[in-house]
């Protein structure tokens, strides 16, 4: 085969590389790149403290991660004020007890699913709350924008299973 030959039969390819460069350049100057997508999540609930003086209760939120990037809820607070603290769960065999953590991972393509447990939002010394009731919350992130969700007040006994 001739050199013209070989240079003639790599044009196709050698196109298609180029044209491949192109689009992918263009795509991470435009931020498809690189970059996480938002996180997502719809109402949570709240745990209804059983006793009127309750020192603490808890919320819970389902968090999706549409993108590959991983992610980290980092903080929350709540209309009344007051402190929150992320915590979660630590299994030790048939045992376990909780602790506070900084930041609890939204994996990407995957979701952050709070429950009495594995993770939830800590409130302490919350008001006087009733049953049915909303309340709103907004949701810090290491990489997403902030996002402000409501969740409904649930007795013990209604507690998503």
């Amino acid at each position: 085969m001739s050199v013209s030959e070989r240079l003639k039969a790599l044009g196709p390819p050698v196109g298609a590389a180029a044209l491949t460069l192109a689009l992918l350049t263009g795509w991470t100057a435009v931020g498809g790149a690189g970059r996480a997508r938002p996180v997502e999540a719809g109402p949570g609930w709240v745990l209804l403290p059983t006793v009127s003086a309750a020192p603490a209760t808890a919320a819970f939120f389902t968090i999706r991660n549409p993108g590959a990037i991983p992610d980290e809820l980092t903080g929350a607070r709540w209309e009344f004020g007051g402190r929150i603290t992320l915590k979660r769960h630590l299994h030790q065999g048939a045992a376990g007890r909780w602790e506070p953590t900084a930041s609890l991972a939204v994996p990407g393509g995957g979701e952050l699913a709070m429950s009495p447990e594995d993770a939830d939002l800590m409130i302490a010394d919350p008001p006087p709350l009733r049953a049915g009731q909303w309340v709103e919350f907004a949701l810090t992130f290491r990489h997403s924008p902030e996002l402000r969700l409501r969740a409904q007040v649930l007795a013990p006994a209604e507690r998503p299973r």
